[in-house]
């Protein structure tokens, strides 16, 4: 999601191209895992012990009709004693695309990650021991896109239907004197865009595109709903073999709304069993955001050669002055670097089947053992597609709209034995809701999240090697009693295999920091053995 919608009609077929793969690769590795954890409370002195049960799978595919990739993973955690409660966790990423026949793909993508929910509350980084303020978080979506040439014009149509669910926190992380927010609870999404262009010289100088798209998102909080409708026309204008002008004018219409939430005697809204407000289904449909009118941008293009391409536009979109773009530089077959900035109105569940669509369908796969996967960045195993980030999606989790604006950037690379990836961005989200909405205290504020992230792994012998992964965040908000937070860890692993059999040895140290309170360090140690069918 650069400039807006529509462009995910090219986007979709552009941006993982199913490879034409002259030997069929398929993989399939299902495996079962056993390790026993220490956690330790450095500020306290607190040490924990539990077991964990693990069962997995990772598999690709690479044909010239499929391409793909799976990797998913559930972990059972065994208590030894009731200071830790046995707990469930799912991890998993799937990306794929197949052609379905000339010119028609079907794509798809499916994540289940853990995730911060409150933004003022505790900032989870390494998912060891008892980790309060983070949700089980699923999202899927599967849809068709097609493309095509008549004569001088290019034709693009697409579909997508998504779904996001998400349980409630473990522990509400905001504070007992804070007021709480409402917990997501699972929403279905749906868009359909279409564009018809024509390049360059085919029949005028310029090259001309026309696009548009609607899009609807339903969520049961509240009875919230998101419709926007989307049009808009693009000229393009060369100026030299490497440089283009680019110019574009749009009218879209936005309506974010819900229902107020019961409240008791106080006016406190009324919660279900799992914290959730619960509707009041006598209130009228409240609007929480609301536009209607043109928007317009111009920008630049270029493309020095086939492997380079800087994109760059401003305009005026959403009463404020909006700035988008993006550039792909793939320096050599196995590395790559991709950046973009982005500018959108927007929902939690919208921007992770957003995010969901920009990762690639060949992804890094690292043997994280304290659950730190799929909620960050993703990096891919070719210079042409080098990954994606969703730290700005899962810097907390939001039941209202908001316009979300930022920018990031991963690099990807592998070079012989070693393979690393760095990743680094900044979101910042605008939250809309009724102004006048009982129990509502999140209209019109701002969140903010600045995040890195740097991974090297390296392979020491045909069956053994060298894992490592280093983060850092900040996060801010003005919800009430918001304070600046930041969080960083590192972990680094060894592993070694035998036959079918492998075994894994890690440590991690994590510290984050609220407000003015004292740092919370903590310390992880693992001893670990999988097998491999």
């Amino acid at each position: 999601m650069i400039r807006s919608v529509f462009v995910l009609v090219p986007a979709l077929v552009l941006a993982n191209p199913v490879d034409a793969q002259d030997a069929p690769r398929v993989a399939l590795a299902p495996y079962i895992e056993l390790s026993q954890v220490v956690t330790a409370d450095l500020n306290s002195g607190d040490v924990l012990t539990y077991s964990s049960l693990a069962a997995g799978i990772d598999a690709s595919i690479a044909t010239r009709r499929a391409n793909g990739q799976l990797s998913y993973r559930y972990e059972r955690r065994i208590a030894w004693d009731d200071r830790i409660g046995d707990s469930d966790i799912h991890s998993g990423l799937a990306r794929g695309q197949v052609a379905l026949a000339r010119g028609l793909t079907l794509d798809g993508g499916a994540i289940a990650a853990r995730a911060r929910n409150d933004i003022r509350g505790d900032a989870p980084g390494i998912l060891a021991g008892n980790v309060g303020n983070t949700s089980q978080i699923y999202g899927a979506y599967v849809g068709p896109s097609y493309t095509t040439q008549v004569g001088a014009f290019g034709l693009n149509a697409a579909y997508q239907l998504g779904y996001t669910k998400v349980e409630t926190p473990t522990v509400d992380g905001a504070g007992p004197d804070r007021r709480r927010l409402d917990y997501y609870d699972d929403s279905w999404g749906q868009l359909a865009a279409a564009s018809i262009g024509t390049a360059p010289g085919a029949i005028l100088p310029v090259g001309l595109t026309l696009s548009g798209a609607y899009s609807r998102e339903t969520a049961s909080q509240l009875k919230q709903r998101y419709e926007g409708l989307y049009g808009r026309g693009d000229v393009l204008l060369p100026v030299s073999y490497t440089v283009a002008l680019t110019a574009g004018v749009g009218y879209e219409k936005i309506e974010a709304s819900q229902r107020d939430p019961q409240v008791d005697a106080s006016g406190a809204p009324v919660v279900d069993g799992n914290g959730r407000f619960i509707t009041d289904p006598a209130s009228p449909r409240r609007i929480a955001y609301r536009t209607d009118g043109v928007y317009y941008d111009a920008g630049v293009v270029w493309r020095p050669n086939h492997r380079t391409e800087v994109r760059g536009a401003v305009g005026r979109r959403y009463g404020s002055t909006s700035y988008t773009g993006s550039a792909t530089w793939q320096a050599s077959q196995s590395t790559g670097v991709g950046v973009v900035v982005y500018d959108t109105v927007t929902t939690f569940g919208r921007q992770l089947r957003t995010g969901l669509t920009a990762l690639p369908t060949s992804f890094q796969v690292r043997r994280d053992p304290f659950g730190q996967n799929f909620n960050g960045c993703t990096f891919g195993t070719s210079g042409a597609a080098p990954g994606g980030c969703l730290n700005d999606v899962f810097q907390s989790i939001s039941t209202a709209s908001y316009r979300a604006r930022g920018i990031e950037g991963v690099l990807s690379s592998q070079r012989g034995r070693s393979t690393y990836g760095v990743g680094i961005g900044y979101a910042n989200r605008r939250l809309y809701a009724p102004a006048n909405g009982p129990g509502i205290i999140v209209t019109g504020l701002e969140d903010e999240n600045y995040f890195g992230q740097l991974f090297f792994t390296r392979a020491l012998s045909r069956v053994s090697g060298f894992d490592s992964n280093v983060f850092l965040t900040y996060s801010d908000t003005e919800l009430q009693d918001g304070d600046g937070t930041w969080s960083g860890g590192a972990t680094a692993s060894y592993y070694h295999g035998f036959g079918r059999l492998s075994t894994t040895a890690s440590v991690g140290l994590y510290a984050f920091k609220v407000g003015d309170f004292e740092t919370n360090w903590s310390a992880q140690a693992l001893l670990g053995a999988r097998y491999t069918f």
